[in-house]
């Protein structure tokens, strides 16, 4: 079977509702991803760094409990694994405050094997941080030779806003190295200041890719994509309890239909279809509103078994 590798943070998400801590889970944006994929049997392996401590030790042991390959983590001797407090609102969205104690180590893992159709997601700070950036961009570079479709979830957070133009070599890097981007509409109102999906299409991203994925919270999905295709997709109506995985979740509903459907990487580079664009929306939305009905980051269980493929 086909299966996919996340490349990205890790962090203890300690969640607030008011002043009040309510949950403590592992997360971080592709790890999110890859846990809600492993949940669902697709054969999952993620990319890190964390420190040597209980907290990540609790990292590594959740990867392998869902059944993600957990050996591409490296763990800093010398390091505290970082952490994030959430602070949910009144529409149960997270306003952010990270902690992080290794901001010059170097992750050090050896390139998984990757065949073609595998899929790799990447994405945050984590992403274009110029700290692990040669490594990053050395398995990006390697994953596309093999073949592998490139998932990039662009999740650029407004406590970057001040580094936008540093980083934007890296940033364009990845745009160009993707097959597929997904941005929200805050990514982009940080970086370019801009609001419309076609405005942000034609000027930043359609030069380097063609598909582009536009997410707005509750507000309709926009997809973008070569042909002129462009289409709307609503967000059904769903209870949140918290909204902090909603995009990862997204993500992984997107990846797990191109394995589910049979996407493959020379279906993306001829032009996905609308039927094949509907199916990725409807599997993408799926996982976002089940993550969302709980505090986990990731989806549930029983949501999981019903999925499960192989």
């Amino acid at each position: 079977m086909r299966k996919v590798i996340g490349i990205g943070e890790t962090v203890l998400d300690i969640i607030f509702r008011g002043d009040t801590p309510i949950q403590a889970v592992p997360g971080g944006s592709a790890f999110n991803s890859c846990i809600s994929l492993g949940r669902a049997g697709v054969p999952t392996m993620f990319i890190s760094e964390t420190g040597n401590d209980r907290i990540g030790r609790q990292v590594i042991s959740y990867l392998e409990q869902n059944g993600v390959d957990a050996s591409g983590v490296c763990v800093f001797p010398d390091s505290k694994s970082p952490l994030s407090l959430a602070f949910l609102d009144d529409q149960n969205n997270a306003e952010y405050i990270f902690y992080k104690d290794h901001p010059h180590d170097r992750i050090d893992f050896a390139y998984p094997d990757v065949q073609p159709d595998d899929v790799v997601i990447y994405g945050s700070f984590f992403a274009i941080n110029p700290v692990v950036r040669p490594q990053v961009k050395g398995f990006l570079d390697y994953a596309k030779s093999r073949g592998a479709i490139l998932y990039y979830d662009v999740n650029y957070r407004a406590s970057h806003r001040h580094e936008v133009v540093k980083m934007t070599p890296n940033i364009l890097e990845n745009f160009e190295l993707a097959d597929i981007v997904r941005g929200s509409n805050e990514d982009f109102e940080v970086m370019y200041g801009k609001k419309d999906c076609d405005a942000v299409y034609r000027s930043e991203i359609s030069f380097y890719t063609k598909k582009f994925i536009y997410t707005r919270g509750s507000q309709p999905v926009e997809v973008r994509a070569d042909g002129g295709f462009s289409k709307q997709y609503p967000v059904p109506p769903t209870e949140t309890v918290s909204t902090i995985g909603a995009g990862d979740n997204f993500n992984a509903g997107f990846v797990y239909g191109l394995i589910r459907y049979g996407v493959t990487r020379s279906h993306i580079e001829a032009g996905l279809t609308e039927q094949q664009w509907d199916q990725l929306l409807a599997s993408a939305q799926t996982f976002s509103a089940n993550c969302c009905r709980s505090l986990n980051n990731s989806i549930d269980d029983d949501f999981a078994q019903q999925l499960r493929l192989g």
